[in-house]
């Protein structure tokens, strides 16, 4: 099988790392990865912020932790924001779990196609992760809260611009165990005109 299609078909969500930090030869990979997704317009507006500091991570946590803690939910939440408030109430709760390097993607708020952009940003990177044999996990709280105030006076302090959003992040690692099977697929909708 096609090396590029093997990768596409066995990545999968990782959400238990090692402490062991990646390298930044990798580290330089997985950017140049994401810079090489495409963009409309070819704008290439997007903002990496890449986090590996384990303070500053735990300072985002407790954060988002006290935004799920002020998010009112009810049964027409986004499940995974009904399962991340319930989740963020555990003391061991970890956002981006527990994973060395967070990367953070945002764009200016303004641009109409920041988030495809950024979402295919994010998936290069992803990929490009486990073809160098790392684990990932999209991560999306800081989506969701990167406009409370505290969230967002941190993101600026680091080095996100003020116009901008988080369109989403990356968890990336060595993966802690290999236990985890891929979830089967669904079936999708497709039509095919010819």
């Amino acid at each position: 099988m096609n090396e590029t299609i093997k990768t596409i078909l066995t990545r999968k969500s990782i959400r238990s790392y090692k402490e062991e930090q990646i390298s930044d030869s990798d580290l330089e990979l997985l950017i140049d990865a994401g810079i090489h997704a495409p963009t409309g317009g070819n704008s290439q507006s997007w903002n990496f912020t890449v986090i590996q500091n384990k303070e500053k991570l735990l300072e985002l946590n407790r954060l988002v932790k006290e935004s799920f803690a002020e998010l009112i939910v009810d049964e027409n939440t986004y499940r995974s924001k009904r399962a991340g408030k319930i989740s963020s109430q555990q003391e061991t709760y970890s956002f981006y779990y527990n994973a060395p390097t967070l990367i953070l993607v945002s764009n200016a708020r303004e641009y109409s196609n920041a988030m495809a952009d950024c979402s295919a940003a994010i998936e290069n990177i992803m990929l490009a992760g486990k073809s160098l044999g790392l684990g990932s996990c999209w991560i999306n709280q800081l989506t969701w809260f990167c406009d409370e105030e505290k969230v967002r006076a941190t993101l600026t302090h680091y080095g996100i611009p003020e116009n901008y959003i988080v369109c989403g992040g990356v968890a990336l690692g060595y993966c802690a165990s290999n236990t985890d099977k891929l979830v089967p697929r669904k079936k999708a909708d497709v039509n095919i005109i010819r």
